[in-house]
């Protein structure tokens, strides 16, 4: 029997019945719960932190499925999610929380058992977070070699697919992590998002330039892009230096 154990979340009951039957097939679940609301996910989300995997739908009254996940970036320790839907409209906003998968309704067997070995590789590749202290050093691969970081030389961490950049003065090195994982891991460490797709160390900020509009940060020579929605939170943890 499989180790996930998955909330899935639809309000249409058919839809639900049809999901929980596919997912109880499937040999990498072990356990499965279904709720028929948002609200109702929330509430046993937060009872039960060893939940592995949540599909929801997108549009539910109440909670939506995208209000939903946008919650769950507050917990300590999120679910991985994908989506389940009958509308393409909505995955520009899945790929900003970056969610695992985005399903198109009907979903058949081998979509969802392609959606499920996502959430397992993911499970399986963060069961141990980088480390966080800046006297630790991160660990990076490159083929067949593997070497090490200095995490104090790290100033910026920008998303690359499934993987994360990390940027230092003498380059850049791949591992495979996402931002958010990584968000929550090193914010307590001084770093900061300033963008959907970029995490910086606060204190190698040197500047923030606006124009037309935009703004951008200034690290080093790099410079960042800043989001509307990361730049007051980005402001007040440079004024907090």
């Amino acid at each position: 029997m499989g180790s996930l154990k998955v909330l899935a979340v639809d309000d249409e009951a058919a839809v639900l019945d049809d999901l929980e039957f596919m997912l109880h097939r499937s040999p990498s679940v072990g356990e499965v719960i279904t709720a028929r609301s948002g609200s109702d996910a929330l509430r046993i989300l937060a009872e039960d932190e060893d939940i592995d995997a949540l599909l929801v739908d997108i549009q539910m009254p109440g909670l939506s499925g995208l209000d939903l996940v946008r919650t769950l970036r507050k917990f300590k320790n999120p679910p991985l999610v994908a989506f389940v839907t009958a509308h393409e409209s909505h995955a520009l906003e899945a790929f900003e929380l970056e969610v695992i998968d985005y399903l198109l309704k009907p979903v058949d067997g081998e979509r969802l058992a392609e959606a499920l070995r996502r959430i397992c590789d993911r499970k399986n590749d963060t069961a141990e977070l980088p480390p966080k202290s800046s006297g630790q050093r991160i660990e990076c691969r490159k083929g067949d070699r593997t070497y090490f970081v200095e995490f104090s030389e790290i100033d910026i961490v920008e998303a690359t697919g499934d993987y994360v950049r990390l940027h230092t003065a003498d380059g850049s090195h791949l591992i495979r992590q996402t931002l958010s994982e990584l968000e929550t891991q090193w914010g307590s460490d001084g770093f900061v998002r300033t963008h959907r797709g970029y995490l910086v160390r606060a204190a190698r900020i040197s500047e923030l330039v606006s124009t037309d509009g935009r703004t951008t940060a200034t690290v080093g020579d790099v410079s960042v892009p800043v989001s509307r929605r990361f730049l007051r939170p980005l402001r007040s943890a440079l004024a907090a230096l």
